[in-house]
């Protein structure tokens, strides 16, 4: 009997092929877009946690005030350097700790200029970092200590300032002074928030103390645990010390912040699936939208043929048959129309991610999902044209015209 069905349901699809392409169109335009969305989530959360282990394995950022309230950093002392020897004397979980200090400055070559943040600091930097030099050298211990005016330059530097030409041992004018280019720093594109992490300049911090800044403050510490350390134990340990050496009272606010990338990366990818959730909602509505054009056309095909039901009721058909036959018709168009959608989603989700820049992530569940859910939109929503064609008196439909 359902191989019946399916037959005649194929024969009535085929005989009107444009009101059966028409109708199907909501479920396809449903099931592609709810695959595109989560695909694109699923990409942009991958993106999201790759961007945040290029910053450095196991990283912790201590930051002058905290972002809100009277302990802001417009209102927090700077960081010294005595504080970063003392973090690494006293905290055995540090693998490595990087002082650094920025300020945003044009940076000028010739006829080009290109504003960029300039960064005192020195080669622990890299390591905290994981920045891996393309060509050139880093800082020597000599340069350090004297203070020289040397650079190592991102590829956004190098890009805007020297287009083709090799910046080697040319100089970049910085205010008042000209610093030599001896490393080119490999690209890393933009950061989970956004920015550039290629735009930067890199100086010894001795240098960006005396020649730029004027002073010898240390603006951000970033700092690396070994393997296997509990961030959340090595954390404690850096508050303690440092509310110890900043003098913070007991029941006063941290005039500091200790930020670890494990806890940015949960709230980033919290935030994008969350984002995700709700635009595939927002599209899963074109389905139940695709499933009412579906009643409709049900129910304008069972007032068209109702002198054929009538026959079929009348030479011996039961009410289940023709329950069953239509269906299954109203099943097959939407099981149609959901496989058109994911030829349509795959398709688009590719050519989105390379537009976008994202990863392309294959999420089978959510394919077999969307195809089952617009199957089930079939029969929810067939189901009530079905039953009226089925319960038609037979003696009346045959008296229709």
């Amino acid at each position: 009997m359902f191989f019946n069905s399916l037959l005649l349901a194929l024969r009535e699809i085929r005989r009107n092929l444009l009101r059966s392409a028409l109708t199907m169109l909501g479920i396809i335009i449903g099931v592609a877009a709810v695959i595109v969305m989560v695909t694109l989530g699923d990409g942009a959360t991958l993106q999201v946690t790759r961007q945040i282990e290029s910053l450095g394995t196991n990283l912790l950022m201590i930051r002058m005030g905290q972002r809100m309230g009277p302990g802001s950093s417009a209102n927090a002392p700077p960081f010294k350097l005595e504080d970063v020897v003392a973090l690494q004397r006293e905290i055995p979980a540090i693998r490595a700790i990087a002082p650094s200090a920025a300020q945003g400055m044009t940076a000028i070559v010739g006829s080009r200029n290109w504003s960029t943040s300039v960064t005192g600091t020195d080669n622990r930097f890299f390591t905290v970092r994981n920045w891996v030099l393309a060509e050139g050298r880093l800082f020597t211990d000599s340069e350090l200590r004297a203070g020289r005016a040397v650079c190592v330059i991102g590829a956004t530097v190098r890009r805007e300032l020297f287009g083709d030409q090799d910046p080697l041992g040319t100089r970049i004018r910085l205010k008042q002074i000209a610093c030599e280019v001896i490393g080119l720093l490999e690209g890393k594109g933009q950061s989970a928030m956004g920015a550039d992490q290629d735009d930067l300049i890199l100086m010894p911090l001795r240098t960006f103390q005396r020649r730029i800044a004027g002073n010898q403050d240390v603006t951000l510490i970033q700092l690396s645990v070994h393997e296997g350390v509990a961030l959340e134990r090595a954390r404690a340990d850096i508050e303690r010390l440092m509310r110890e050496r900043r003098h913070v009272h007991p029941s006063d606010l941290d005039n500091f912040s200790v930020r670890d990338m494990q806890e940015i990366a949960t709230m980033l990818t919290g935030t994008t699936q969350i984002l995700t959730a709700l635009l595939s909602a927002v599209a899963a509505v074109s389905l139940l939208v695709g499933g009412i054009g579906i009643m409709n056309i049900m129910l304008v095909s069972v007032t068209e043929r109702t002198r054929e039901i009538g026959i079929r009721l009348a030479i011996g058909a039961l009410e289940r048959e023709v329950l069953m036959q239509f269906l299954v018709e109203a099943v097959v168009l939407s099981s149609l129309g959901g496989l058109l959608g994911i030829l349509l989603a795959l398709v688009a989700s590719v050519g989105l991610t390379q537009l976008l820049r994202v990863p392309y992530v294959f999420n089978g569940a959510i394919v077999l999902t969307a195809f089952g859910f617009s199957a089930m939109v079939g029969i929810l929503f067939g189901y009530f044209p079905a039953r009226r064609a089925a319960q038609l008196d037979p003696i009346e439909a045959l008296r229709h015209e």
